[in-house]
């Protein structure tokens, strides 16, 4: 009789050291830039394309990007004055939320801002987008689609039919009003027929000079963040 999966021991031991050293790692490569670089810039990605990232990597190989693991590379920097690996830089770590990233680099404050406020490009949205637009199709025949394509058209939930051999929109479509969250049928339709509502776009939040120890809000769209964080921080002293 085989012996049964459910008496199989698993260790968990080398996974646990496995993901202990890569954070260790991390924290290691982080310091080591806060020690290298001139400067330190935290930065929000809306509509995050991994290839569109690459890119802005490959255009600064001068300098380092860390996206990701936000929680461990709020212990690289510190949480606070008492635990802080360089004077103020633990400020930096109240914006590392969300899908922000990490930028050590020897470039001005100027420069940096220049070239991220001219870096935004649109693709196309995705399931959960907001619909920047109302978008109706005609009713008429789609010729630049195969007829192959139209029961495909047709489980997204567009009115179509073949007619000799041409893919027809039978009756007029709405695919979205503006403001509408997408879903994924919806923001098939909209790539299908090349309408294109996301922007990629990186902001930068805020910087940390290594040079001086100033730190330094670059961004107005987190004050409202920032804020709330002071009254948590208020209330978590006022329970101690």
């Amino acid at each position: 009789m085989p012996k049964s999966k459910r008496d199989k021991k698993v260790s968990l031991t080398k996974t646990a050291k496995k993901g202990l050293e890569s954070k260790q790692t991390l924290i290691e490569e982080l310091r080591k830039c806060v020690d290298i670089y001139r400067h330190v810039f935290i930065f929000s990605v809306e509509n995050m394309r991994n290839n569109k990232l690459k890119d802005i990597r490959t255009a600064w190989k001068h300098s380092r990007f860390f996206f990701g693991k936000n929680k461990v590379m709020m212990i690289a920097l510190g949480k606070g004055p008492t635990d802080e690996y360089k004077d103020n830089i633990h400020k930096l770590s109240r914006f590392l939320k969300g899908e922000v990233g990490v930028l050590f680099t020897n470039k001005t404050k100027d420069e940096v801002q220049q070239y991220f406020d001219k870096f935004k490009e649109t693709d196309y949205a995705r399931a959960g987008n907001t619909a920047q637009m109302a978008v109706t199709l005609d009713e008429g025949p789609l010729e630049q689609f195969p007829h192959s394509m139209e029961p495909q058209l047709r489980q997204l939930g567009l009115p179509t039919a073949l007619k000799k051999g041409v893919v027809t929109l039978i009756k007029d479509f709405d695919v979205c009003k503006e403001g509408d969250t997408l879903t994924p049928e919806q923001a098939r339709i909209l790539k299908l027929f090349g309408y294109e509502m996301a922007e990629f776009k990186v902001s930068i939040k805020c910087m940390w000079n290594s040079e001086t120890g100033d730190f330094a809000k670059l961004s107005d769209d987190s004050e409202e963040g920032m804020q709330q964080d002071d009254e948590d921080e208020e209330e978590e002293d006022g329970s101690e």
